[in-house]
């Protein structure tokens, strides 16, 4: 064995013998196996996301629905029995404001929260948030807490 009859292993290689572009003489010259005229045989095509050749392409066929209101205002709900759960827990005591919900990973520091009336509160406690839902302001008195909103 020597420089000479080196050859690399069976089935490494995959291009083909004929080399495309390179004038008459290489048997593809002319055209270069890209047929005549049309975006496809120019240099630098690349078709569009969703092109279909010229027919309305899908995105366009369907028709539009629905209204995304701009000034809409998204609250983090937080239910009454997690701040419950949270009491137990002895991670909140007396107070819960904004900062204590950011604390416990029930909101970042950009929500606004409403707190929702799902669930039982046992203890007295004075909750300051965005917003809340009647019957959470219910059951929070009922049990000689404050409701108060920022």
């Amino acid at each position: 064995m020597n420089l000479s009859n080196l050859k690399p292993g069976e089935g490494s290689i995959h291009t083909s013998k004929k080399r495309v572009g390179r004038g008459q003489g290489s048997g593809k010259g002319g055209t270069a196996t890209r047929g005549h005229k049309g975006a496809k045989s120019r240099s630098g095509y690349s078709k569009k996301l969703g092109f279909e050749g010229g027919q309305m392409p899908l995105q366009r066929r369907i028709p539009k629905f629905g209204f995304k209101n701009i000034n809409r205002v998204e609250y983090q709900p937080v239910n009454l029995e997690t701040i419950q759960s949270l009491i137990e827990n002895k991670k909140v005591k007396g107070s819960m404001d904004f900062q204590s919900f950011i604390d416990n990973g029930l909101a970042s520091k950009n929500d606004l929260i409403k707190v929702l009336g799902n669930g039982e509160i046992k203890s007295a406690i004075k909750i300051t948030a965005h917003k809340f839902s009647k019957s959470a302001i219910a059951k929070i008195e009922k049990n000689g807490g404050e409701a108060i909103t920022i």
